[in-house]
């Protein structure tokens, strides 16, 4: 049985060989990724990961591919992945001192084109930011790139007060959901 991992993360397939899975091959997924008007955030990564998966599929015929989308969520909005120190700073400023939820949603498409959905939802609470804590966490250049400017993997772990949830699912892959689905499509897992 053959698995695809739809993901560029080089975090998704560490998380993965956590779990003693090690897919056959990993194919980024290129999909336009902006959120539809008034999308909530839980639909918008279920469909994320949804369409991840569908892009690689027609590619690996009999494959099972994996796909999944995390997405960083301050009340109704989506936060981007930060692609600017200002867009950083901005996303990191509204999330100091307060809760927002981490949605990773997973999708596992079967061979028989079948597909399984899961979500992790966490609720992660930063400490509020000093202006030189949020200043040398920009200048560290860990944000580039993260939903919500932060990695919790990084420096950004010592600045969260509490985790409610998946910690592997707010990394990027929800390890729980992730090991459940391949079980259910009969993936041999040790």
């Amino acid at each position: 049985m053959r698995l695809v991992l739809a993901s560029a993360s080089p975090r998704r397939l560490d998380l993965l060989k956590r779990i003693g899975v090690t897919p056959d091959a990993v194919v980024p997924a290129e999909i336009d990724e902006t959120p539809l008007k008034g999308e909530l955030p839980p639909l918008y990564a279920a469909r994320m990961a949804m369409e991840k998966a569908e892009a690689v599929r027609g590619a690996h015929e009999g494959a099972l591919i994996l796909a999944a989308d995390t997405v960083v969520a301050a009340g109704r909005r989506i936060l981007p992945k930060t692609e600017s120190e200002e867009e950083a700073r901005q996303a990191l400023s509204l999330l100091s001192g307060r809760r927002h939820r981490v949605l990773s949603a997973v999708t596992l498409v079967g061979a028989d084109g079948a597909a399984r959905h899961r979500l992790s939802t966490s609720i992660v609470a930063f400490k509020r930011f000093s202006p030189d804590e949020l200043e040398a966490y920009i200048a560290s250049g860990e944000w580039q790139g993260k939903a919500g400017g932060y990695a919790i993997q990084g420096r950004a772990e010592a600045l969260i007060r509490q985790i409610s949830g998946s910690h592997s699912g707010v990394v990027g892959l929800p390890l729980f959901e992730t090991r459940a689905l391949l079980r259910a499509a009969g993936y041999p897992l040790g």
